[in-house]
């Protein structure tokens, strides 16, 4: 990870690239200060013109990555719609190292395949690390497939012997065990191997990715990590398979922006901000992750920019999300402490449309017992708000993970209130779930996470339309009095959080 300085960020704004025209964009209502009227004026077709402008952008450009060109559109499409709306945004820029990795994993034959990077397999990390194409067939090396009950039952590829009868140019698969990842690999390679596939020993707990590190001079052959799953695929249902292993990355860095506008009046000294990170991941349009966030995020800061709240309210898209909260992190890090006092709160709003949803509320006051992080006092005053918008609309909600997972993460390391919404990423909705939000039990709430799939089609537009309005009532609620977070009613007052650590 790139070191960031530790200073306040200049803002600026930028004139980047590729910009976008402003079409049909609703003039706000100075009006709209209140729940009942903002959320009337923030509408699902205000929404889904903005993701149609990132759709539009991804299919240009691929996708809307961090460090790419679909990003640098994505944030001037952000800018020239604020510019629209009377705003005078500010885009702040940070170095971030990026990585672009078109590795591969295939079944060539017989029944073809690719193998989702990241999913099924990833690159290893040894340094140096062999980049190199190859095709050629499996040869398993001393594996044990089902394998043993305890870890560390087997020493595929630990020693010469190992490779007895190993044929030349074809590619070994080694499984986790008693030695080091760099051991088999080297001594794949000394035995002939073209390129390794290294995968998990098969235990529960050991099933899934690791990203084998290691500084292993002398390795020349392309090396990948698998799931059990996908060896075992290629070892027990397709024996003898003919595969490609391709290792091929850049790395470097490169710039990202961060974008945020502000509310004209309200008390400077008492800054609501909510947020919503603006990057997809590499080969995807990113729609629901996190175009859905953005998009409602922008519509309700277009029609909250003629409203003139108590507190001061910035609004923020967020750069290299998906990279590590890297925009999120470089703005608090950069941040003056005297800055950070004047945040009353942060709110984040990271898949607010997801297929097969569920409404999740972050759980501020632990009441679900799974925080992995310490939860800032005033936290679950905000996941109040939440509970009493989906309760007054008759709708069922939940709690969801208070883990600093998504944007949140850096302002709560800082002591920072925080909440936010969230319809559900990889994991399975429950059969329970699927009574009470409908939708389909025993599948992902969004089964395109992360994936090319991820378009347009991807949302439910129910779960987008309220969640939208859940938004704009939250934002709203807290533009015009904080004083259940902070103590804060009316500007001018002191806003008298508790210093950073206080558990008071």
């Amino acid at each position: 990870m790139v070191q960031r300085p530790r200073r306040m960020a200049l803002l600026s704004v930028l004139t980047l690239v590729l910009p976008l025209a402003v079409t049909g964009q609703a003039l706000a209502d100075p009006n709209n200060n209140s729940p009942a009227k903002l959320t009337k004026a923030v509408t699902l077709n205000g929404v889904l013109r903005h993701l149609d402008a990132f759709q539009s952008i991804a299919d240009t450009h691929g996708d809307r990555a961090a460090g790419r060109p679909g990003y640098q559109a994505s944030v001037n499409y952000v800018v020239s719609q604020l510019n629209a709306a009377g705003y005078s945004p500010s885009v702040q820029s940070f170095d971030f190292p990026y990585v672009e990795d078109n590795s591969r994993l295939d079944r060539v034959s017989p029944v073809p395949r690719t193998f989702q990077r990241d999913t099924d397999f990833n690159r290893n990390g040894f340094v140096p690390t062999a980049e190199g194409d190859v095709t050629g067939v499996i040869q398993p090396v001393d594996v044990v497939v089902p394998p043993t009950p305890a870890p560390n039952g087997n020493s595929s590829g630990c020693e010469a012997a190992d490779f007895a009868g190993f044929v030349p140019g074809r590619v070994a698969m080694l499984q986790r065990g008693t030695c080091g990842f760099n051991v088999k690999a080297l001594n794949a390679q000394a035995a002939g191997a073209s390129a390794a596939i290294l995968f998990n020993e098969g235990q529960p707990g050991r099933t899934g990715l690791v990203t084998p590190i290691g500084d292993t001079p002398g390795l020349a052959i392309p090396v990948v990590f698998a799931t059990y799953a996908a060896a075992e695929e290629l070892i027990v249902l397709t024996p003898g398979a003919t595969v490609r292993v391709k290792v091929d990355f850049t790395e470097e860095t490169r710039q990202a922006w961060n974008v945020f506008a502000e509310t004209r009046d309200g008390n400077p000294d008492n800054v609501v901000m909510s947020g919503a990170h603006l990057d997809s991941v590499q080969d995807g349009p990113g729609i629901n992750d996190n175009g859905s966030g953005s998009a409602a995020l922008l519509e309700t800061a277009i029609q909250m920019s003629k409203v003139k709240p108590n507190a001061k309210v910035r609004f923020a898209w967020w750069g290299a999300e998906e990279e590590g909260l890297l925009g999120s992190e470089h703005y608090v890090a950069t941040l003056p402490q005297a800055e950070q006092d004047k945040i009353a709160l942060y709110l984040n709003f990271d898949m607010v449309g997801s297929p097969n949803h569920f409404y999740g509320i972050y759980d501020g006051d632990d009441s679900s017992g799974t925080a992995p992080v310490p939860i800032p006092p005033g936290s679950a005053q905000i996941e109040d708000v939440f509970e009493k918008f989906y309760a007054d609309r008759g709708l069922p909600s939940e709690d969801t993970d208070f883990s600093g997972r998504s944007d949140y993460g850096p302002f709560i390391a800082v002591n920072i209130p925080a909440g936010g919404l969230f319809t559900g990423a990889e994991d399975v909705k429950t059969a329970e779930q699927a009574a009470r939000y409908g939708g389909t039990a025993g599948i992902a709430f969004d089964p395109c996470y992360h994936q090319p799939c991820d378009d347009r089609s991807n949302l439910n537009l129910t779960a987008l339309d309220v969640n939208a309005d859940a938004i704009a009532t939250a934002v709203i609620t807290f533009a015009f009095d904080t004083s259940t977070v902070n103590g804060v009613r009316a500007p001018g007052k002191s806003h008298g959080r508790a210093p950073r650590g206080s558990t008071s």
